[in-house]
């Protein structure tokens, strides 16, 4: 087999075009309207190999799938793997390896029965690799992103009446109990794995090599249960710079490019060398105070940045206007998403004197971002210009690529951040409660987690919604989660891929789908 396009090649390809891609920026029309488009529907055509570029995560990357963390990781394991569940284009739970679940009366007793799905060994995929698997993420010893969203399940009393049934037994009532199956991370595996090395999946691809921060390559699963995929071969490929993925792409060494930037949408939108899809809405854009040290664990200073802040020239400079300004709030347009609220605006006398009352005038704070993903590096720069106006110095530090998103998670105090799309229970369940295993913001309310726990177990959908509206609204007033945008997710793809998603977004079922897409 032809080895995987190495980083140092991809980024050679990146210089050799890269003066072409500038000319064509620079007398591309204004208007974006061919970019919106998937290819023309065709019959699909089997065969080839599919090279699909990502941001990645460098040596440290993994194929264990309870620990992904990356868009890039996302796309591996979602090619090895399945889930009980997934997310459909708004979010809900769609079924998967389960055909479907039911609950008990009282909310606290769910059963969830199997389809006839096989792993890539042959095995059956049974009840007791469900249990295997989501035993395995709950492990308080393991910091698995999916741990808190399967906090209410009591797993210990939980059990497989038969091979294809299982029954959970919760902790407390839990009236949204599918979000837990369509978990972001929670796949699985055979039972008793922990060597992902050469992973055994149920997934639409089967395992051959794995180069950390270089390439994966997979070939297709002819006992696939939704149908065997349409390519011979998949090869996932890193390549942490933008300009790297739109390069290999414009050069004919990939098919598919993740997250390209807005500039490189506009350029190519009409010129028929490459497609474009664009994904509307799919990534929430902010940034992170941590709430817990100084000067952030005083809720004026970060009321006073929620003030300072202009979104619509962050969304104008960050993304290029390929997106919406956000109201420090995850999953606009989303169920419990408290659209009422009024939309915050720059009001810059009001930011200086929440700063005067708090003692932080003339303030000097490091503000941590990475160029890992398209726009933040701008981002932040914009939010030093702004907060100059406030009288404030930030002093923008650029961290690695490789280890950002970890680094942040308990370092520094300030740090651009982005998300994907996930309903706003899974949000919360997975970055504002004491035990979230992936809260930036180090949000830690006993009364919140109440809250949250109490919505759970209330059935009555109205009920329900005003207790995540009362949730929201603390959020709004007290919250260290500043979201400024809701980005468009571009992805790139050469003319011959067809069937590529255009109403996925980020996390979601059809988003990098790649047993669905042919080579034309």
């Amino acid at each position: 087999m032809p080895r995987p396009l190495a980083r140092r090649t991809l980024l050679t390809a990146a210089s050799a075009s890269g003066a072409a891609l500038a000319l064509a920026a620079c007398s591309a029309p204004g208007g974006t309207a061919a970019a919106d488009r998937a290819p023309a529907a065709a019959t699909p055509r089997r065969g080839g190999r599919l090279r699909a570029l990502f941001a990645g995560g460098g040596a440290d990357e993994t194929l264990d799938p309870h620990r992904v963390n990356l868009f890039a990781d996302a796309a591996r394991a979602k090619a090895l793997h399945d889930k009980l569940a997934d997310w459909g284009p708004d979010l809900a739970a769609v079924p998967r390896l389960a055909t479907g679940w039911e609950p008990g009366p009282g909310l606290d007793v769910w059963t969830v029965r199997l389809r006839e799905a096989a792993f890539h060994d042959g095995r059956p995929v049974t009840a007791a690799d469900v249990l295997y698997s989501y035993r395995r993420i709950a492990d308080p010893k393991r910091a698995f992103r999916a741990r808190a969203s399967l906090e209410p399940i009591d797993l210990a009393a939980s059990r497989a009446p038969d091979p294809r049934t299982v029954e959970f037994r919760l902790n407390r009532p839990c009236a949204e109990f599918p979000n837990i199956l369509a978990a972001f991370g929670a796949y699985i595996v055979p039972e008793g794995t922990e060597d992902f090395r050469a992973p055994v999946g149920s997934g639409p691809f089967s395992f051959v090599s794995f180069e950390p921060g270089r390439a994966l390559l997979l070939r297709r699963f002819d006992g696939y249960w939704d149908g065997a995929p349409h390519v011979d071969e998949l090869e996932i490929l890193a390549a942490a710079e933008e300009s790297a993925r739109a390069n290999a792409l414009l050069a004919g060494q990939a098919e598919y490019a993740h997250e390209l930037a807005p500039a490189t949408a506009r350029a190519h939108a009409s010129g028929g060398r490459i497609g474009i899809v664009r994904l509307r809405n799919s990534a929430m854009q902010g940034f992170v105070m941590k709430t817990d040290r100084p000067p952030f664990d005083d809720p004026r200073v970060r009321q006073a940045f929620f003030h300072l802040v202009d979104r619509q020239e962050l969304v104008d400079g960050a993304l290029s206007g390929a997106g919406e300004i956000g109201n420090d709030l995850f999953g606009k347009g989303s169920q419990y998403y408290p659209a009422g609220l009024p939309q915050r605006t720059r009001d810059l006398d009001r930011a200086r004197a929440l700063l005067r009352e708090a003692g932080a005038e003339g303030l000097r704070i490091t503000l941590d971002t990475s160029p890992v993903a398209a726009g933040l590096v701008e981002a932040a720069g914009i939010l030093k210009d702004q907060a100059a106006r406030a009288g404030l110095t930030i002093e923008v530090r650029v961290g690695s690529k490789d280890t950002y998103w970890k680094d942040i998670l308990d370092g520094g105090v300030l740090a651009s951040f982005r998300s994907g799309a996930m309903p706003i229970e899974s949000h919360i369940s997975q970055r504002l409660l004491s035990t979230s295993t992936t809260n930036a913001t180090h949000w830690r309310r006993p009364d919140f987690d109440d809250l949250y726990t109490q919505a759970q177990s209330t059935a009555d959908p109205v009920a329900r919604t005003a207790l995540y509206e009362r949730m929201q609204r603390r959020l709004f007033e007290e919250g260290g989660l500043l979201v400024w945008g809701f980005a468009d997710w571009i992805v790139g793809h050469a003319p011959r891929l067809r069937g590529v998603a255009a109403d996925a977004p980020a996390n979601t079922l059809d988003w990098a789908r790649f047993d669905k897409v042919w080579l034309a």
